[in-house]
């Protein structure tokens, strides 16, 4: 399988929070995450979940879910409360993304 298409990565909303999900051979990969509480008037979400399948691991899809996570929350105007240890780690790695991360 090629490297995925960043463009092929779907943005998926509901009223708690929503998902990046990339759809591929039948299988799904994807981050969730929750809104959380508003401090000093900036909204945030909790990124609380990244799941690939087997068949798709080592691809690099997590990352991709997780820049897709970024973009949108600087589009949006978010911070991103990084509770799965994937999106912690990517964090870490990450460190010009503070603009996004919730103190």
């Amino acid at each position: 399988m090629d490297a995925p298409d960043p463009n092929a990565i779907a943005h998926e909303t509901t009223s708690h929070g929503g998902r990046f999900v990339y759809t591929a051979q039948g299988a799904e990969a994807e981050l969730t995450y929750a809104h959380a509480p508003t401090v000093a008037g900036q909204k945030r979400v909790s990124a609380d979940h990244t799941y690939v399948p087997d068949s798709m691991r080592g691809q690099g899809i997590a990352a991709r879910l997780v820049d897709a996570l970024i973009a949108t929350a600087r589009e949006q105007q978010w911070q991103v409360i990084p509770r799965c240890s994937y999106v912690v780690v990517a964090f870490q790695r990450h460190p010009e993304w503070s603009d996004v991360r919730a103190d």
